[in-house]
């Protein structure tokens, strides 16, 4: 019996140890390195939440260390209790993951098809905007924020002005930031770039997409467009925690389709709350972006377009943010332009580039591209540039 206890006294403690020596190994810079920058909560408060949740195992860890000598007792003296226990625990898991399985889950960055701007799913790119409608979010402080889509899924100023695929236009790839997200129409970065050049513009960009998914989708659409003059895309170091998701339809290496990752649903779920990132992962993540961004420049070139990537940047740039950004785009030499942003200039209780952020995006891609716009190709057959905002 002694033997029996002594051996359940040292797996139990074996258990409190290796709770201990997470924390003690779980420290700033083992942070830093599987946990990546976020754009909508400021590294502060992620820092603050993890070093909490450090603290707290550490504390379950001493705790069971404490009272390892009466739960050894338990498990020896009442084997009823602890395999009870032990099975329910197993039950639990079970039922939960069955209960999962009978509802659609959700992939990381896919909403609710009730929440505003509406998406619809889709086999290829995860989910797509609902063509042909008008939209409406409301805020008790911004008030009424309208999206109005074309039939291709374009955001436009109203679906009685589509786009002119004969017109020399400025395409606009992306996802949330470029689509403008809590902005009116004429407050997005491509509406105020367009009055900026005199160009038309097109937004195609979506809501909640990766890299990747942002690339899929240009390649579907730019063949639409008879006269592209630029294409710009957007990458933000604080998103690219996302081009690591595989719950959604995605590009592996040397761009190859892939369909969403099959895994348990309580494994899903908890990956979406720990984000946690092994290195083998960010670095596979970081190739492959660098894959997507030299194709995207590959494929407006070949279109006579010009590419440009835009950067933004609230505050500070981070540590991490500077090595993402230099591995992803400084290495892989695609044209890019980096702008720095006031931290105030941010939608209310969201997070995403207000009016002013957007228009001094805007003001620095227009800037780039006020070259090219001048171009006999950038303008009508009288000479004279398109009308702002077409």
């Amino acid at each position: 019996m002694f033997r029996k206890l002594l051996i359940a006294e040292i797996a139990v403690g074996c258990i409190g140890c290796a709770f201990l020596l997470f924390a003690a190994i779980a420290n700033q810079t083992w942070f830093d390195r599987h946990f990546l920058p976020t754009f909508f909560i400021s590294r502060t408060s992620y820092v603050e939440m993890f070093m909490r949740g450090r603290v707290a195992i550490g504390l379950v860890g001493a705790i069971v260390l404490l009272i390892r000598k009466p739960l050894a007792r338990v498990i020896i003296n009442k084997p009823t209790i602890a395999l009870s226990a032990f099975l329910a625990v197993v039950a639990a898991v079970g039922t939960s993951e069955l209960i999962l399985r009978q509802r659609h889950l959700r992939a990381a960055e896919e909403v609710h098809a009730w929440i505003e701007p509406r998406r619809h799913l889709d086999e290829r790119f995860g989910w797509l905007f609902v063509p042909s409608r008008v939209g409406y979010q409301k805020s008790a402080k911004l008030g009424v924020t309208e999206y109005a889509f074309d039939g291709h899924g374009y955001r436009v100023k109203s679906v009685d002005t589509p786009v002119d695929f004969s017109s020399p236009t400025v395409v606009f790839s992306g996802e949330s930031m470029m689509v403008g997200e809590r902005l009116a129409w004429d407050d997005t970065i491509p509406a105020q770039t367009a009055r900026m050049l005199g160009l038309q513009s097109a937004n195609i960009a979506v809501s909640g997409f990766a890299s990747d998914q942002a690339y899929m989708r240009l390649r579907s659409e730019l063949p639409r467009f008879q006269r592209p003059v630029a294409v710009v895309t957007l990458f933000a170091p604080g998103i690219f925690d996302r081009n690591l998701d595989d719950d959604r339809p995605h590009l592996g290496p040397h761009l190859q389709w892939q369909p969403p990752a099959g895994r348990w649903r309580l494994a899903a779920l908890t990956r979406r709350i720990v984000h946690y990132r092994s290195d083998a992962t960010i670095e596979r993540g970081i190739a492959v972006t660098r894959e997507v961004f030299a194709a995207t420049a590959a494929l407006a070139r070949a279109r006579g377009a010009m590419p440009l990537i835009v950067v933004p940047q609230f505050g500070e740039e981070l540590p991490k943010e500077r090595e993402l950004r230099r591995r992803i785009l400084d290495e892989t030499g695609v044209e890019y332009i980096w702008v720095q942003l006031d931290p105030r200039w941010r939608v209310w209780e969201d997070g995403h580039p207000d009016a002013r952020a957007a228009r001094v995006i805007a003001s620095a891609i227009a800037a780039r591209l006020r070259p090219i716009s001048t171009r006999p190709d950038a303008r009508t057959s009288t000479g004279s540039p398109l009308s702002p905002g077409r």
